[in-house]
């Protein structure tokens, strides 16, 4: 009979027993199970809960618990509800009775409650990990391609010309706040809930200090109850994942923009790209759709914890059982898209074909303006010039190339013989030295804050 059906006297039903189960999901948390009850065993041993053979006994099982399981010897089944009963009932047949005492001043409550932290410790390291890598492809791509120049939109209409690398940091910056956001986040996550107990903490003289030292945790939770309900670090770490995949299929989203024929910006590489089972031609960016897909199931993986927690009592329910599948699925998308956007991006090859191409575009009104202004007009009458030469070039079915020095007198004295310098896109964006700005001087500049940061 399984541990905990003494007071029933029966088997669950095999229905509830399938029904209960959390392996599937908890089995991805064998070795930090294994670590929380390594440290909880030490600590009950220099307290003096455990003598030193029974703390070596304990300490020398689990590790047999743990090989076994991953070299497949043994594997639990439904009748031991989670890891944590599985671990600690074949702990018991292979040690004997000793293997009794590993619950000692502890519940599963603190137990999955610490060992959800500890899957948190490993994993968000290496989605930080995978962040700052397509930060740094996103950087090496400004590097090498960032003096291109390309139109600005807004509303999805050309606004000004701009450099690429310009275009690419504002995504680089946005990623860069996401990686302060798990940085922040995994700063109230880096606590251990472990000697909680079930919500009241114990009467056993326990060290809940040495374990949280054990297992590299900053602190113990300070109150039992909240140490075992609370769940807002797992709801914080996946809105940060959320956010991060939606600036992420921000970028996805103009990578498949960009590479269609009617904008041309890009070619997507062999390597993150399918093609059609029945068009030949097609080059399909399925990596950034991928990418841009993902980020709504991470999205409904926040929705669903928030939707979890929000309508419980303290202190532990069984729900909670459910919080593990949405924050692990979140964490491991958002890593996952990290690294395929990044591998995505090496690929890329940028088309350098706007610098000729956007001479004498509308783009150019601005420029247009900002001279007017410098002559003494406000900006108000700058800009009523600029849009009627605009409007006139419409009327003639032309662009700004198409104004003549005596035409643009017309509009403007100033203009009859400062038109043309006004229509070089690649001076126009090298003219935007403010603080932020498309000049080159700037892309360099913050190139160079966003590796300080990073390092």
């Amino acid at each position: 009979m399984s541990l905990l059906r003494d007071r029933f006297g029966v088997e669950a039903a095999a229905a509830m027993q399938a029904f209960a189960s959390s392996l599937e999901v908890d089995l991805e948390m064998l070795s930090d199970d294994i670590v929380g009850s390594v440290a909880h065993v030490c600590m009950l041993g220099e307290v003096g809960l455990l003598d030193e053979d029974e703390t070596r006994t304990l300490v020398e099982g689990l590790a047999a618990v743990q090989a076994e399981i991953e070299n497949g010897d043994w594997m639990p089944t439904d009748a031991h509800e989670d890891i944590h009963m599985a671990i600690e009932a074949r702990l018991i047949e292979i040690v004997g009775s000793v293997g009794g005492k590993l619950h000692t001043a502890r519940s599963r409550n603190d137990q999955v409650a610490t060992d959800v932290r500890l899957w948190l410790q490993r994993h968000v390291a290496s989605l930080r990990t995978a962040i700052a890598s397509l930060v740094e492809t996103l950087l090496a791509c400004v590097e090498s391609d960032g003096r291109i120049v390309i139109p600005g939109y807004t509303h999805l209409q050309r606004g000004q010309p701009i450099l690429l690398g310009h275009h690419l940091l504002a995504h680089a910056w946005a990623l860069e706040r996401d990686l302060q956001r798990f940085d922040d986040a995994w700063g109230r996550a880096n606590a251990s809930p472990l000697g909680a107990c079930a919500m009241a903490g114990t009467a056993f003289p326990i060290d809940r200090h040495r374990t949280a030292e054990l297992l590299g945790l900053a602190a113990p939770v300070e109150n039992a109850m909240d140490a075992v309900a609370a769940r807002d670090h797992a709801m914080e770490i996946a809105a940060a994942c959320a956010i991060a995949t939606t600036h992420m299929s921000r970028l996805a989203d103009e990578l498949v923009l960009w590479s269609s024929s009617e904008f041309g910006f890009v070619r997507h590489g062999d390597g993150f790209s399918t093609g059609s089972s029945i068009m030949p031609q097609k080059r399909n960016p399925d990596a950034a759709e991928l990418v841009r897909g993902r980020a709504a199931r991470v999205q409904g993986d926040l929705h669903t914890l928030l939707s979890l927690v929000r309508g419980q009592p303290m202190a532990y329910n069984r729900d909670l059982q459910e919080d593990r599948r949405p924050l692990f699925d979140a964490v491991r998308t958002t890593t996952d898209s990290a690294i395929v956007l990044a591998g995505a991006l090496g690929e890329l090859v940028f088309v350098d074909r706007f610098e000729s191409e956007l001479r004498g575009d509308f783009s150019l009104a601005t420029e247009i303006a900002d001279f007017l202004t410098s002559t003494g007009l406000t900006f108000r009458e700058a800009h009523g010039v600029a849009a009627r030469m605009v409007k006139w070039c419409e009327d003639n079915a032309t662009d700004l190339n198409g104004i003549t020095p005596a035409i643009a007198a017309e509009f403007h004295p100033a203009l009859a013989d400062g038109l043309d310098a006004l229509l070089d896109p690649r001076a126009a964006a090298e003219r935007r030295t403010s603080y932020g700005g498309t000049a080159w001087s700037e892309v360099e500049r913050q190139v160079t804050i966003i590796r300080q940061r990073l390092s």
